[in-house]
């Protein structure tokens, strides 16, 4: 069976990553298990600046999910150049950094400097729903979309993947925004905006009152959403949202995902990823398919 794939121009040994937010960095997850095992991961979304996120509680669990409202805290591009990457690249799979900023300018000059780094490829971060500056407002319209996808690609050599929201009416037209704009790849969904309220103190749990939900209470939206995308652009798609065992990952591929990523499944068991990839494995010698691409889009509707 051959289970490799090459995605939006990064070669993976399998179709299975790590979703931004949810591994870090991968220091943590390599406790557990080797992490080479990975088609590749995707780094915890990465500023121009160093960013202290948004003020606590930031997470809440709820039915069959989870809210987070990190707020995009991380250490910034420089911290992660001198320590995070040298870390990352004693691994054997594919580096991809989720780039985020405030500003097209800003995406700007950060994606000047992830191209002279050696990483394989870049994931933008537009549909982050906890930021108040800069994502929403530019992964709302397929004009904002277009021209910050642009403005990168200029100075962008590295494979260019847009992360959208599912916060809009037409994810569709979204998605031929980031392919106009001359990405190589889409990945898709990022979190759905929503609340959870303590009816004890009538407040939100939340500090910042909505978050992002994530978990399998979201797999069938994603799952829609994939197909919906699937239907209208020619670049490849990299499904996420509720994915936590290879039955999933299934689900996705055949509605036209050519690669997954792990992302709140990561926190219910650290082994989810390694399992995922097995899972997929494990449909492939049920079905007798030799080639791990053979499942994309295959799908046959009502």
């Amino acid at each position: 069976m051959n289970t490799k794939i090459n995605f939006a121009g990064i070669e993976m040994k399998n179709p299975v990553t790590v979703a931004s937010g949810t591994f870090g960095y991968g220091r943590e997850y390599s406790e557990f298990f080797d992490l080479s095992k990975l088609g590749g991961i995707i780094t915890k979304g990465t500023s121009l600046k160093p960013r202290s996120g948004n003020k606590p509680a930031r997470v809440c669990e709820t039915a069959s999910g989870m809210l987070n409202s990190i707020g995009l805290q991380n250490p910034g591009v420089e911290y992660f150049a001198q320590n995070d990457l040298p870390f990352l690249r004693k691994f054997d799979t594919a580096i991809i950094v989720n780039a985020c900023g405030s500003s097209i300018e800003e995406y700007v000059e950060l994606c000047k400097i992830l191209n002279t780094l050696d990483i394989d490829g870049v994931e933008l971060n537009l549909s982050c729903p906890n930021v108040k500056a800069g994502c929403m407002a530019f992964g709302n319209t397929y004009e904002g979309v277009k021209a910050v996808t642009s403005e990168v690609r200029k100075v962008l050599d590295k494979p260019l993947i847009v992360k959208l929201t599912p916060n809009v009416t037409d994810i569709a037209s979204i998605a031929k925004a980031v392919e106009d704009a001359g990405a190589d790849g889409v990945s898709l969904i990022n979190t759905l905006l929503g609340m959870k309220i303590d009816i004890n103190k009538r407040k939100p749990v939340l500090a910042n009152n909505t978050g992002g939900l994530s978990g399998p209470a979201i797999k069938p939206v994603a799952v829609r959403m994939v197909y919906q995308v699937a239907q209208a652009v020619n670049i490849p798609i990299l499904g996420m949202g509720g994915i936590v065992n290879g039955e999933d990952a299934v689900e996705f591929m055949l509605a036209g995902a050519s690669a997954i990523s792990i992302g709140a499944g990561n926190f219910i068991d650290p082994y989810t990823s390694v399992k995922t990839a097995q899972g997929i494995e494990d449909y492939m010698k049920k079905f007798n398919i030799d080639d791990v691409k053979d499942i994309v889009g295959k799908v046959e509707m009502n």
